[in-house]
């Protein structure tokens, strides 16, 4: 088991707490980015660089899922592809996506896309703020503390 991240849009500070459940834990943590990636030395941590391009990170991230990963990501249908490996997917702000929520959440950002496509202005997601970050943390302990060991 291990935690992949897609990191081109992950919060720095997610980013921290990640890094730190991984010395904590031992539990390998990958980074992937279409861009070069700092990351502390860390025999636990790594980062990936793939090609830019339109989903080439997410796509990586789907090829390299096992069922009982953990996939950090806003990304919704990221997030759908991995659940249909068997991994699991937590966004940012703490929100773990299951099989009963993915669908209803694809719903919701294929309309949004529909308004934006209309010229409609839908705003983009709130700041983050220390609330999410702490829900973050408390669901990314609760994944950690249910995994099998050994």
């Amino acid at each position: 088991m291990q935690i992949w991240v897609d990191a081109d849009a992950c919060p720095n500070a997610i980013k921290d707490i990640l890094f730190r459940a991984a010395e904590r834990a031992r539990i390998p943590v990958t980074l992937v980015a279409n861009r070069w990636l700092r990351t502390p030395p860390s025999r636990h941590i790594r980062a990936v660089q793939v090609p830019a391009g339109l989903d080439v990170a997410d796509n990586e991230i789907v090829k390299c899922a096992a069922p009982g990963d953990l996939v950090v990501t806003a990304d919704i249908p990221l997030a759908a592809a991995v659940i249909d490996k068997g991994a699991l997917a937590l966004n940012p702000r703490g929100e773990l996506y299951t099989r009963d929520s993915i669908a209803q959440r694809l719903s919701m950002r294929n309309f949004m896309d529909e308004l934006r496509g209309a010229g409609i202005d839908t705003g983009g997601p709130a700041a983050l703020h220390p609330r999410d970050r702490q829900a973050f943390a408390n669901a990314l302990d609760r994944w950690l503390a249910q995994r099998p060991r050994g």
